[in-house]
């Protein structure tokens, strides 16, 4: 597997020399792992088995070098995991939390990189709606075209905070209002991830409310699936793992 060259990303990060380029590495792992937020007192009982998993294949994404990113395959399954429990928080039916779970996993497959990138969630909305049935099928998901509709409009703004949306991203947020403020809060809950704490979750941004136990499990994901995917092991394998370790 690719492995980051040179210094640490948290060290690139504290220098504002991130490169376009984000791979994980040890010592911001390490960084990671030491800092978690404050425990809470409320888990509930989770089985692995329940939460639901979609990993993006890896030729979605634009560049190889993409898929094993910071924003890559590991960040779209986190997502859905963490999309999947906010629907379960939120009340959400089978066929809603599908959709929601399905543009989680794919909604920063088409960045061109780990910087910077403005298009990229209408990108992604705009190769989702060709490619729904592909990807729909490759994930065994079964979503209704009008809400193939919604998971696109979500997708399309899934990373411009709300008060940047002009009249077209106000038009496809009204068309998916609850998938598009879940959608928000599940990407935000795993930027535990970024190489520094002016990144991570700020639940203020966001218009839903997140069961303060997410943020820890939201962490624990990072750490143990990062972990393991620098042992060597498959996003798919990683995020298994890391689930069957939060839960019981």
């Amino acid at each position: 597997m690719h492995v980051q060259q040179g210094h640490s990303l948290r060290e690139l990060a504290a220098a504002r020399t991130l490169p376009d380029q984000q791979i994980m590495d040890a010592a911001t792992l390490d960084w990671i792992a030491g800092t978690p937020p404050a425990a809470a007192a409320d888990t509930p009982a989770l089985v692995a088995g329940d939460v639901l998993l979609l990993s993006p294949d890896p030729s979605w994404f634009t560049t190889g070098g993409q898929a094993d990113g910071l924003h890559g395959i590991g960040h779209g399954a986190r997502t859905c995991v963490l999309a999947f429990l906010l629907a379960r928080a939120h009340g959400l039916d089978q066929q809603h939390t599908a959709a929601l779970c399905t543009a989680a996993a794919v909604h920063d497959c088409r960045r061109h990189n780990d910087r910077a990138d403005p298009e990229h969630g209408r990108r992604a909305a705009d190769w989702f709606t060709e490619q729904a049935e592909a990807v729909l099928h490759t994930l065994g998901q079964d979503v209704p075209a009008e809400l193939r509709a919604e998971a696109a409009s979500a997708i399309a703004v899934h990373n411009l905070p709300y008060d940047a949306f002009g009249p077209g991203q106000h038009a496809a947020y009204q068309r998916a209002p609850q998938l598009t403020d879940l959608l928000k809060a599940a990407d935000c809950l795993d930027r535990y991830r970024l190489p520094s704490r002016r990144w991570w979750p700020n639940p203020t941004h966001l218009r839903v409310a997140i069961p303060a136990w997410l943020f820890p499990f939201a962490h624990g994901l990072v750490v143990h699936s990062e972990r393991a995917r620098l042992h060597g092991a498959s996003h798919h394998d990683a995020l298994t793992d890391a689930l069957t370790t939060l839960t019981r």
